[in-house]
């Protein structure tokens, strides 16, 4: 039988023996990896139950039937997204949005993790990954759930979604429905509007095949000549104007119908013998161009023009394509059959967020407006959150609470403060308009030390990210870059104040992205500290990313790649040694992706030792819980709703003398390996209590949650509860 914590008793501190007390010295963390790695190499590859737990029957550990495929769980986790497109007790606008999601989903998938597949499959298709799956059989079976994906997609749109809302008064209509003089106006509309920008490409002796580029929507026309010979044509639809042209009454037209309805105008002369919607995916794994660069900017540059040129993984077309047509395609774009993409009624679902955001309140959730925490309530005034955050840490937890109001003002405050001397922040993804980079170039303007650690490998953010870059360097902000082989993913910013007596560091340090777009849609949790040790830890830092520094030791910080992997299983293994000795022993994790192996071996370890183990994974998940004797004191939910489940937080019961961390990191092996990642302890009472809350809430949800047992999801689709997000927008704000 389980044992699930559901009260504030973990609070309670006990005794823990010596040899279970972790050293905080910087010489033993300086060790520490290669202490983990002697451990590591000498555990047992077949592991039993531990004095905690009932006997079992040994399980090889590194056998490959105990870890389920990455491609596959990720897929699983867009199959979740889907489900809220079919839920009848979302509102009709935003199961339409979670259409156009999991169409956009598809989309990434297909750039990146087909892109990928092809790549391995090119050196060797017999290749086996961890799971035991050659890429060969990934590679097909991803496509084939891909395939049955997309074809969910389009029949959840024609059959349920839009007449759905042609009955709540949106409308999607046909060109040739419209009367005569309607289609005068768009007519009228075409030629002033769209005409001008298209570009028909012709395929002839005198003109080669066109390129087309990833991810954009094209005619592909086809066109008779007078002396009788037959051409195809490309037009691309304007990723620039809205896929569906308002008519103005609720009612949209598909803008490649208008666009098709007066092909004539842009090919005089010629018989247009018919038209079909076509989509190329392209990879975004590219190679990089190495020497060829002198910096790293220009070396992202060079990627992100490659990515644009890069090989074609997939074909999405109307199932009515000529023959001629899609066999000509699939030659140029070197594709086979089994990389077409057949489409019914709407190419590009993902392009249905523009009919998903209309803003009809009836038809959404409704408006939100995210809360301003109490001890945030009178920090507007200069000085005044310096003096609060000398008193205590903060934490704030977004969007509940205001992004704005806290993260936002802390900057701000900083940049305008005349006793602030410096301003260091990292940037992995920000808003085009990111009011946080406005507020630093000013900090420099006015003579402050301002850094930032631009991160320009941030997929599919790179042009951002490299547009920000130049502003900043131009408002004589000092900019500083990752290495290509290791990002810089951990969110931290520092504030360096001169105070009596003597200069003060100022910090915070959260989940999620400096963004005041994705803070009101995704859930991310931050904290703001004064903590010397965190401040100085942050110092050491910083040092590294900009300077030429050593691997940075901390004392409080937890940092990827150096030692978060070696204190993560310290801790783990802290656990179990609790349960052999029948102290209570329970972890909890919250994070995006559960993908790496030894990660998950681990965790098979602590359960079959008595560990109590609950994980809340919103994506992909390598482990598979529920199995007798190997996982059956593990439980997996994944929580998907309004909002995107994007905050890490890690308990460690700890014998009763219980640890919390928050930070940048999922177990994954690019986090613990190959990024620079933060995790941060949580200390104060009472925000402990609200990581725990949050915890313990995501656990039981029965509206959101999914709950795993062993590669299966499941969920309630019955419950007619308050779900966490809904939940947690009536308690804001929390402290």
């Amino acid at each position: 039988m389980r044992r699930f914590v559901t009260s504030m008793s973990h609070t309670r501190r006990t005794s823990v023996p010596l040899c279970l007390r972790r050293p905080h010295a910087r010489s033993s963390r300086r060790d520490a990896p290669r202490e983990a790695h002697e451990r590591m190499t000498t555990q047992p590859s077949v592991a039993v139950a531990g004095d905690g737990a009932a006997t079992s029957a040994p399980f090889d550990l590194d056998a490959p039937e105990w870890y389920a495929n990455r491609e596959l769980s990720w897929l699983d986790f867009n199959d979740r997204v889907l489900a809220e497109a079919r839920d009848r007790r979302n509102p009709l606008l935003e199961r339409l949005k979670f259409l156009a999601i999991t169409g956009s989903n598809l989309d990434e998938f297909y750039a990146k993790r087909i892109g990928w597949l092809r790549r391995l499959a090119e050196t060797d298709r017999s290749q086996q990954t961890l799971d035991g799956m050659t890429v060969a059989d990934q590679l097909e079976e991803s496509k084939r759930r891909c395939l049955a994906m997309r074809e969910e997609l389009d029949t959840l749109w024609a059959h349920d979604l839009r007449p759905a809302l042609a009955a709540a008064g949106v409308q999607i209509v046909s060109y040739e429905d419209l009367d005569d003089a309607q289609q005068a106006e768009l007519a009228e509309h075409f030629k002033r509007a769209i005409l001008p920008i298209l570009t028909p490409l012709v395929v002839d002796p005198a003109h080669p095949f066109p390129f087309i580029s990833g991810g954009s929507l094209s005619l592909a026309v086809g066109l008779r000549q007078r002396n009788g010979m037959t051409r195809f044509a490309r037009v691309k639809v304007p990723p620039n104007r809205p896929r569906f042209v308002d008519l103005g009454d609720g009612r949209f037209v598909p803008l490649e119908e208008v666009i098709g309805a007066h092909l004539g105008l842009l090919f005089a002369g010629v018989e247009v013998i018919g038209w079909h919607l076509i989509r190329v995916l392209r990879s975004a794994e590219v190679g990089t161009p190495g020497e060829a660069a002198e910096d790293l900017r220009e070396l992202i540059e060079s990627q992100i023009e490659q990515r644009r040129l890069a090989v074609a993984v997939a074909l999405e077309c109307s199932a009515r394509l000529p023959p001629l047509h899609r066999e000509l395609l699939l030659d140029e774009l070197e594709l086979d059959e089994s990389d077409v993409i057949e489409v019914e009624h709407l190419v590009d679902t993902a392009d249905l967020m523009q009919l998903a955001t209309l803003g009809v309140e009836e038809l959404t959730f409704g408006g939100f407006t995210p809360a301003i925490p109490k001890r945030f309530a009178n920090t507007e005034e200069d000085g005044r959150l310096w003096e609060t955050l000398r008193e205590r840490d903060l934490l704030v937890h977004h969007p509940y609470e205001s992004f704005d109001a806290t993260v936002v003002r802390f900057v701000e405050q900083a940049a305008r403060d005349p006793q602030v001397l410096a301003i260091k922040q990292t940037l992995y993804r920000t808003s085009p308009d990111s009011p946080i980079l406005e507020a630093l170039m000013n900090a420099a303007a006015k003579g402050k030390q301002v850094a930032v650690v631009v991160e320009l490998t941030a997929r599919f953010d790179e042009a951002n990210n490299i547009e920000w870059a130049r502003k900043l360097e131009e408002a004589g902000v000092h900019i500083a870059y990752g290495s290509p082989d290791l990002k810089v993913h951990s969110k931290i910013s520092l504030v360096v104040r001169d105070e009596p007596p003597g200069v003060r560091l100022y910090a915070h340090i959260g989940t999620g992205n400096y963004n005041s777009g994705t803070a009101r849609l995704y859930t991310d949790i931050g904290m703001f500290t004064s903590d010397e040790a965190i401040g100085s830890d942050l110092v050491t830092v910083f040092n590294h990313l900009t300077g030429s520094s050593e691997r940075p030791v901390t004392n409080e910080l937890i940092v990827a790649p150096t030692i978060m992997r070696s204190e993560f299983e310290w801790r783990v293994r802290r656990e179990i040694e609790h349960a052999r000795a029948g102290r209570p022993a329970h972890l909890a994790f919250k994070m995006n992706a559960l993908e790496d192996r030894d990660s998950v071996r681990l965790l098979y370890e602590a359960a079959q030792a008595g560990v109590e183990v609950d994980l809340i994974v919103r994506g992909l998940c390598r482990l598979r819980p529920g199995i007798p004797g190997l996982s059956d004191r593990i439980r997996v939910v994944s929580v998907i709703g309004r909002f995107l489940e994007h905050a890490r937080i890690y308990y460690f019961a700890n014998g009763g003398d219980p640890e919390y961390f928050i930070g940048s990191a999922d177990l994954m092996k690019r986090n613990l390996d190959e990024r620079i990642e933060i995790i941060a302890p949580v200390r104060e009472p009472d925000l402990q209590a609200h990581l725990w809350h949050v915890l313990q809430t995501q656990l039981n949800d029965q509206r959101q949650g999914w709950r795993l047992d062993d590669q299966t999801w499941t969920r309630d689709d019955a419950c007619t509860e308050v779900g966490v997000h809904a939940g947690l927008m009536e308690q804001a704000p929390f402290t």
